[in-house]
């Protein structure tokens, strides 16, 4: 699995980062930014968390 963040809906809300910080970071101007790449299996289920719960449905999978 890959995702992206869509930077035009990102409020810099922070919660997936808060969920998977291992996959999700807050650019310099407070906008989340996806690892770029496959997604390692064991984040799998806490990036699908993210995806659900981000407020501006600003993450999708690749």
């Amino acid at each position: 699995m890959k995702v992206a963040v869509d930077e035009d809906r990102c409020a810099g809300h922070g919660m997936c980062l808060t969920l998977c910080p291992e996959v999700f970071e807050l650019s310099d101007d407070g906008w989340a930014v996806a690892a770029a790449g496959e997604v390692p299996a064991e984040h799998e289920a806490a990036v699908r968390e993210a995806i659900d719960c981000c407020p501006e449905s600003a993450i999708h999978k690749l």
